[in-house]
C-alpha cells in the first residue's frame, strides 16, 4: 500500500473530532494521495450488530454512509459508518455528499462531541464482494476494525465498520492511564 511497504494506522485522529480530511493527511504522511468515494447514503433498519454497537433495538432506523477509501487511486478500505436516525436525519450526515470537516466534527457541532472510543479488531479471509471492491487476489486476508464513538454519558453516536487490505498494514494503539 505505502511506498515503504509498511503502514501503521493510528485511530485517534479519526475519533478526535479534528476538522479536515484526516485520511488525506494520513496518506500524505505515507507519501501518497488519500481520497474517498462515497458509495451510498441511506436510512436502513439497524442490523443486530449495528444495533448492539449503537445501543439501539434491532430494526431501529440508522443512517449509513458507505465509502471506498483509496490510496493513490487504489482501493484499500471499505468503510460503513452508522448513525442513529434520531441524530442524523435532517443533517448533512443523511445527505449523499462529502461532509466538510468530517462526520465526527459535525457530530460535535450537533452537540455530540467525542468522549471515548471503543474498537474491536479481527482478521479473516475476504469475501468475494470485498475481493472485487478492494481488487484483492483470491484467498486474501482483510483486517476488520469495528469502532464505536461515544459521547457524553457513554452514548454511542457513530458505529463504523472498516474492512482493510491487510498486506503491509498494522494498527497501533496508544493508551493513557
Amino acid at each position: 500500500m505505502a511506498s515503504t511497504g509498511r503502514w501503521t494506522s493510528v485511530s485517534m485522529p479519526y475519533a478526535s473530532g479534528q476538522r479536515g480530511d484526516v485520511w488525506a493527511a494520513e496518506a500524505a504522511e505515507h507519501g501518497g494521495s488519500g481520497t474517498q468515494k462515497l458509495l451510498s447514503v441511506e436510512e436502513v433498519p439497524a442490523s443486530a450488530v449495528v444495533s448492539d454497537m449503537l445501543d439501539l433495538n434491532p430494526g431501529e432506523p440508522v443512517v449509513v454512509r458507505r465509502r471506498l477509501m483509496l490510496f493513490n487511486e487504489h482501493p484499500v478500505e471499505l468503510t460503513d459508518s452508522y448513525y442513529p436516525a434520531t441524530i442524523a436525519r435532517g443533517t448533512k450526515l443523511a445527505e449523499p455528499r462529502k461532509i466538510r470537516g468530517g462526520a465526527v466534527a459535525l457530530l460535535a457541532d450537533l452537540g455530540h462531541p467525542p468522549r471515548r472510543v471503543r474498537e474491536d479488531v479481527s482478521a479473516r479471509l475476504a469475501t468475494p464482494h470485498e475481493q472485487a471492491a478492494l481488487e484483492l487476489d483470491a484467498l486474501a486476508c482483510v483486517l476488520l476494525l469495528a469502532r464505536v464513538l461515544l459521547t457524553d454519558n457513554d452514548r454511542p453516536v457513530e458505529a463504523s465498520m472498516m474492512t482493510m487490505v491487510a498486506e503491509g498494514r498494522r494498527l497501533r494503539y496508544e493508551l493513557t492511564p
